[in-house]
This record gives C-alpha cells, structure tokens and sequence, in this order.
C-alpha cells in the first residue's frame, strides 16, 4: 500500500444514516461517553434518540453510555413527567489520571462553544 493511500485511509470521511446519524470512521480525540455529555450539557432536555443522530451512535449506546455517567457521578437525571432532563456536573474531576487535575466543566468549556 502507498504512502498516499495509507494517508487517505486514515483521514476521517463522515456521512449521514438515512436516520439523519452522522457516522464518522476514523479516529477523534474524544470518546462517545465525551461526545454524549456535551451534547446534553447544551441541551439538557434532549431526548437520547436525537443525541444518538447527533453523536453517529445508536439509541442504545447512548443509554448504556448515560447509566455510565449517571452510574460514576457525572450527571444526575431528573423525571419531568414523562421525558428526562440531564444535570452535568461540572465539578467532578476527568477520570484518566492524565487529566484528573481538570474539572468536566473545563472539557466542557473546551468542546463547546457557549
């Protein structure tokens, strides 16, 4: 194989799912669990099937990956009648030894821009 065709290889093409999901192959610098909680930092009220289309992941992925944040103190989900609102908390330290100096409010902060 080339060096050209290895390069190209490894650039990250996307699409669109004919579900609206955009899929990404290749790599990125943050996890789906990272892509899920800053999508539900900027909208809180997000039901998990539009955050699915958003991150390019399935519904379910999504849920397993919300029991995790929930589960591990990173977010707190709130009933309000029959749909869920997502509290982000943004005081809790990153997970990875590496970072665990910072906050998730300053991912956040660096991943979204508002």
């Amino acid at each position: 194989m080339t060096k050209q065709v290895k390069a190209r290889n490894r650039q990250v093409s996307r699409t669109i799912e004919p579900n609206g999901a955009r899929t990404f192959s290749g790599w990125t610098f943050l996890t789906n669990h990272g892509h899920v909680l800053a999508v539900l930092h900027l909208a809180p009220e997000k039901v998990l099937r539009e955050v699915a289309v958003e991150v390019g992941i399935t519904e379910r992925a999504v849920q397993r990956i919300v029991q995790d944040l929930e589960e591990a103190g990173f977010i707190e989900r709130e009933r309000i009648g029959r749909h869920n609102r997502y509290k982000i908390l943004t005081n809790q330290p990153l997970r990875h030894p590496i970072e665990s100096h910072r906050k998730v409010g300053d991912l956040l902060k660096l991943v979204n821009e508002d």
